[in-house]
């Protein structure tokens, strides 16, 4: 990802078709490590390729994705907080206990 978002910042740059040295240079300004042959395979298949036509490609790509995963994130918060409900009352009960005692530790 980090590779793409280097080519397209690159690309908004005002550099059509950027080369690897330009990602390299981005990437360096950012303090973020990379792989040469990663980018090299990268660099290799955007080759000859209109970054708009690879971002379309890739929206209709993403269209097939199921993405109905957000109740269920939504529901286990809610037990999370139930459970954080609950043991409030315990720590409560301890404290009380330690007070019903007859001494004190600082006596």
């Amino acid at each position: 990802m980090k590779y793409l978002g280097a080519f397209m910042l690159a690309y908004l740059g005002g550099k059509p078709s950027p080369s690897a040295d330009d990602i390299k240079k981005i990437l360096d300004s950012a303090g973020v490590d990379y792989e040469d042959d990663v980018l090299s395979t990268v660099m290799s298949q955007l080759e000859g390729k209109d970054i708009m036509e690879v971002m379309e490609e890739g929206k209709s790509k993403l269209a097939s994705v199921p993405s109905g995963g957000g109740a269920v994130a939504a529901g286990g918060a809610g037990a999370a907080e139930e459970a954080a409900q609950e043991e409030a009352p315990k720590e409560e009960s301890e404290e009380e206990e330690e007070e019903e005692m007859d001494f004190d530790l600082f006596d």
